[in-house]
């Protein structure tokens, strides 16, 4: 049993480290937005509440949302543990998570947070090209085109999206820092958080991720 919780800013590679994690441990990558959509698909209860807030434009309560944990965490694909992605968000859940793992029997294992300088995550991000036609994502650093802003696939002219400018990339870093430095301080006085530098190659930084797991 490997109960996970999987954290770091955007652009820091925590997709990459968690499809690792699950191929590896053979553990269930569970992200908020994946959970919210199979509740609805699903016709839950708890489901059918989030959707109202949801289609609102509301943000779901943390009663719902707790809600919806405990019924994913339940399904047979979690008997060997789970990696949680983009929750909690909030003290206020992390506390409900503890809670509700110990009425369960069971309790987190680490908290991995995934490392990167400020800087190093403006540049990922702000580096991002798409292709407006095929949707082909590219970087260009880490992932250029054979052609400078020319779409390997249909010959298209790359694009930034809006959210990929400097300052709105730098905007969204200041807002995620904010809101995450609670939880690492309430993880760190647990006990459980494991910081990663991610400011390394993939296979590295999973590395070091698995030497923690398995220490």
């Amino acid at each position: 049993m490997l109960n996970l919780i999987l954290m770091g800013l955007p652009g820091a590679g925590k997709g990459t480290q968690a499809e690792k994690i699950n191929e590896k441990y053979n553990i269930p990558h569970i992200s908020t937005g994946d959970m919210f959509r199979l509740a609805i698909k699903e016709g839950t209860e708890l489901g059918k509440k989030a959707k109202s807030f949801m289609d609102q434009g509301d943000l779901v309560p943390d009663d719902v949302t707790i809600g919806i944990v405990k019924e994913r965490l339940s399904k047979d694909d979690c008997e060997n543990g789970f990696l949680l992605d983009g929750f909690p968000r909030t003290i206020a859940q992390a506390e409900s998570l503890q809670n509700l793992l110990s009425e369960m029997n069971q309790s987190i294992d680490h908290v991995i947070h995934v490392n990167v300088p400020e800087e190093i995550l403006v540049e990922r991000l702000t580096g991002r090209r798409i292709c407006p036609t095929c949707g082909k994502a590219y970087h260009v650093i880490y992932n250029p085109p054979k052609e400078e802003g020319i779409c390997d696939r249909d010959g298209s002219t790359l694009i930034q999206r809006d959210d990929d400018s400097a300052d709105t990339v730098k905007n969204r870093l200041a807002v995620n820092i904010e809101q995450t430095k609670p939880l690492l301080d309430f993880y760190e006085e647990k006990g459980y958080l494991v910081s990663v530098n991610g400011d390394q190659e993939i296979d590295q930084v999973f590395q070091d991720i698995q030497q923690h797991i398995e220490k």
